[in-house]
């Protein structure tokens, strides 16, 4: 049964079309794979009757010729999704053991198209953070670990429970959202494929919200292909977000193997930061020679307020999560502590139900919106991510296809080792993501390679609005000549 874990999604998908094996089987293989590996606290709720429940309605569907493009799959979902009748927290104490009774516009997708739910995954509490030690359940520990250290690391964040089981092989796929980095710099700490796609591709309905112009879901997996695959069950136009865009859903595997001679790939000087490691300029260049080898012309750009992104962005992000997380208050769901008065029972809910970093990040935002402040911080930061925006259209206006960049400016770190006295420490991990966030555009982090202490390092593809084929198709050219990434064996 352990084989069944190391399949691909896409190999898994045709196993079960072929039906070489059951949904039941591959959802028990899973549900005992998750049991021996709690230790990593990847999942924070797991669902192992509901799964077989799905896995078997699943095989009823494919034994009548009914399946879907992802029947009988076993998935991990994050705990930002709102899931019908299973507890969603955003791992965070304000939300207690509150059970939606809805499901998000995602999920709904996924459970669509023939998916089973493994169950939830931890995240940073309230998707704040970049290393997913600020959850309430706990921090997630990296299947990875340096050559000839115990040390546990971080898997990044705040998607870090999705990274982790995708790459300890806990589920063959799983859903995360990237805000400024969430998706992409855990599949780049963990060896595994993560894409934040154009803003506004899927549907942020039923996604517990942290900072909604910025919010994002998206898939990883342990292959270009597979998240190919999930994507395009993720995706779609939905009218219960008013931010969802009103495009065609492509096939996205279809551009998995596709030529990418002639395309041409920027190459941003403004991402040679100071004191890079390396080993990160070592391989930035390699993954260009491997497009270049692959027929790709490689052009110089300059996106030059580039310096500028991430202090507008902790600008922005805590601006948006400060209006956001004032419906969090004790009053119609979730944790309630008793005060004097109305006013008593807010302070003490919300000092008791948000961690630190929450607290941090509300703070700022509602520091920055104030009177006096607004066009001071809030207002000249909006103007600043407009001229963000404007140098990837000037750059995509003069026939870039997509932009090669590091994903992180390290490997994976160890746990409370960058969550001392200074946050800002933590916010520069965000360094090369986080523009990406700041334009709406989509980006893709696929492993390139091992740092020297044995950790995956990742490269990052940023593409035009809606052309998530291209990154697809660009990736893959980086997976094959890398060599797909060979996960850790267990030592948990």
């Amino acid at each position: 049964m352990a084989e069944l874990t190391r399949l691909t999604l896409a190999e898994a998908r045709d196993g079960l079309r072929g039906k070489k094996f059951s949904a039941r089987e591959i959802a028990d293989a899973h549900l005992s794979a998750i049991e021996k590996a709690r230790v990593l606290n990847a999942y924070i709720l797991e669902t192992p009757d509901r799964a077989r429940a799905m896995a078997a309605d699943s095989d009823a569907r494919i034994a009548k010729g009914e399946a879907g493009p992802l029947e009988g799959i076993p998935l991990g979902i994050k705990d930002l999704f709102a899931t019908e009748g299973v507890r969603t927290t955003a791992c965070s104490k304000i939300l207690g053991n509150f059970i939606p009774p809805y499901e998000s516009s995602v999920t709904a997708n996924l459970w669509r198209d023939g998916a089973v739910l493994l169950g939830k995954l931890n995240n940073d509490e309230f998707a704040m953070g970049s290393s997913n030690d600020t959850s309430c359940f706990g921090p997630v520990q990296n299947p990875w670990r340096r050559r000839g250290s115990n040390a546990p690391l971080v898997p990044g964040g705040s998607s870090g429970g999705s990274a982790t089981a995708v790459a300890a092989h806990l589920c063959l796929g799983a859903t995360g959202t990237d805000t400024g980095g969430s998706i992409r710099q855990p599949a780049a700490f963990t060896g595994t494929v993560g894409i934040k796609p154009t803003y506004g591709r899927c549907s942020r309905w039923g996604v517990v919200a942290f900072a909604s112009s910025l919010d994002q879901a998206g898939p990883f997996t342990r292959t270009v292909r597979d998240a190919a695959i999930l994507l395009r069950s993720m995706s779609g136009h939905d009218p219960k977000d008013s931010t969802s865009v009103d495009v065609g859903v492509p096939d996205f595997e279809t551009a998995v193997g596709k030529s990418i001679k002639g395309r041409k790939i920027g190459i941003p000087k403004e991402y040679r930061v100071p004191n890079m490691p390396t080993e990160i300029e070592k391989l930035w260049l390699q993954g260009a020679e491997w497009l270049k080898a692959a027929g790709a012309e490689l052009v110089d750009i300059s996106l030059p307020h580039t310096k500028y992104a991430l202090p507008a962005y902790y600008i922005v992000a805590p601006a948006e999560a400060s209006s956001n997380l004032a419906r969090y208050d004790g009053v119609r769901y979730g944790l309630r502590e008793d005060g004097a008065n109305i006013v008593g029972m807010y302070e003490k809910t919300r000092s008791a139900g948000f961690g630190p970093e929450v607290q941090r990040r509300v703070l700022i935002g509602t520091y920055v919106l104030s009177a006096g402040y607004y066009d001071a911080y809030y207002l000249r930061a909006q103007k600043v991510r407009t001229l963000i925006k404007r140098d990837f259209e000037t750059v995509f206006a003069d026939g870039v296809d997509a932009i090669l960049t590091p994903a992180t400016p390290s490997s994976a770190f160890a746990i409370g080792e960058k969550a001392g006295a200074d946050p800002v420490e933590m916010y520069l991990n965000d360094i090369f993501t986080v523009t990406v966030n700041m334009a709406g555009l989509p980006g893709i982090s696929v492993p390139g390679g091992l740092d020297e202490h044995g950790l995956p390092l990742g490269l990052q593809l940023i593409g035009r609005p809606f052309d998530e084929e291209t990154l697809f198709s660009t990736a893959e050219v980086i997976e094959r000549a890398a060599g797909r990434m060979k996960l850790p064996e267990p030592w948990w």
